[in-house]
């Protein structure tokens, strides 16, 4: 993943923003990590890589986030939700094939 991917999908959090965060606002825990625009606090598909990046910060090991491609990414959390695992927050960023139009589609008007 590179600095300016989304990690956190509903409140469009992206990881800059985040090792920039825990980086300046040093916080204690990582649960304080979800202050950073309320990344975590929706689906909750991105609190395991908010905790990878605070252990990172605090110069512990971890396995990196940034392995998987942004593609990847999508389609694991798109996974996650439709196993019923995290609902996303209202203005999330769409699913992969929702974005397209094609989930959901609304009969034509007059029907």
């Amino acid at each position: 993943m590179q600095p300016d991917d989304t990690i956190c999908y509903c409140f469009h959090v992206s990881k800059r923003k985040i090792v920039n965060y825990i980086r300046v606002h040093r916080p204690r825990r990582a649960s304080q990590v979800s202050a950073c625009g309320g990344a975590g606090t929706g689906c909750g598909w991105c609190i395991p890589y908010l905790k990878q990046y605070f252990a990172e910060a605090q110069g512990e090991r971890s396995e990196s986030a940034d392995a998987l491609t942004p593609e990847e990414y999508a389609a694991q959390r798109a996974a996650y939700i439709r196993a019923g695992k995290g609902v996303p927050a209202q203005g999330a960023i769409p699913l992969p094939d929702e974005a397209s139009g094609d989930e959901g589609a609304s009969a034509p008007a007059g029907q």
